[in-house]
C-alpha cells in the first residue's frame, strides 16, 4: 500500500499542470539512518520526504542592474583609421638583413637549397654538417662533397649570412 502511495505521489509531481519555479529534491532516509538528497526519487525501502529548492532573488526580488554600458557613438573604419599610422612593435632581426621570409627560408631547407640571406643555422640544417670549414680573412667557407666528388662552397659574411655559392 505505502509503495502504492508513493507512485501516486511521483506521478502527480510529474504530472502537475503548474509550472514550478523551484526545483523538488528528494531526502531519502534508509533503515539506518543514513540520510541521502536526490533529484530521481527514493528506493522502495527508504522513507521519502520532498524538499523544495527555493533559490529567490536578494531584496525585494526585482531584478538588480549591476554594470551600465557606455554608448559609443558609430564610426566607420575610414574615420577610425583616419591619422592613424600602422606602427611594427617589434619584428624578427634574423641578423641577415631579412632578406628571406620564414616560408621561403623552409622551402629552401626542406629542397636542400642554398639561398643568399640565409644564416649558418639554416645551411647546416639544409646540407648537415660541412666535410670542410675554412676561414680567411673574416670570411668562412663551408666545403660539402657528395658521393660522386661533386663539391659545394658556401661563403659566409662576418655575420654568418651567406655571401655566395659555388
Amino acid at each position: 500500500m505505502q509503495g502504492l502511495l508513493r507512485a501516486a505521489f511521483c506521478a502527480s509531481l510529474l504530472y502537475s499542470s503548474n509550472p514550478t519555479l523551484a526545483a523538488s529534491v528528494y531526502r531519502c532516509e534508509d533503515d539506518s539512518g543514513h540520510i541521502t538528497f536526490t533529484l530521481q526519487g527514493c528506493a522502495t525501502n527508504q522513507k521519502l520526504q520532498v524538499q523544495n529548492a527555493d533559490n529567490p532573488r536578494p531584496g525585494d526580488g526585482k531584478p538588480v542592474l549591476l554594470a551600465k554600458s557606455k554608448k559609443h557613438p558609430r564610426r566607420s573604419k575610414a574615420q577610425k583609421n583616419q591619422g592613424q599610422q600602422l606602427v611594427v612593435v617589434g619584428e624578427h632581426q634574423d641578423g641577415c638583413g631579412n632578406k628571406l621570409t620564414g616560408a621561403s627560408r623552409r622551402t629552401a631547407m626542406i629542397g636542400q637549397q642554398v639561398r643568399s640571406g640565409m644564416t649558418l643555422k639554416d645551411v647546416e640544417s639544409a646540407l648537415g654538417k660541412p666535410d670542410k670549414i675554412s676561414s680567411q680573412n673574416g670570411q668562412m667557407r663551408y666545403l660539402y662533397r657528395d658521393k660522386e666528388g661533386n663539391s659545394k662552397q658556401v661563403s659566409f659574411d662576418e655575420n654568418g649570412c651567406v655571401r655566395s655559392k659555388r
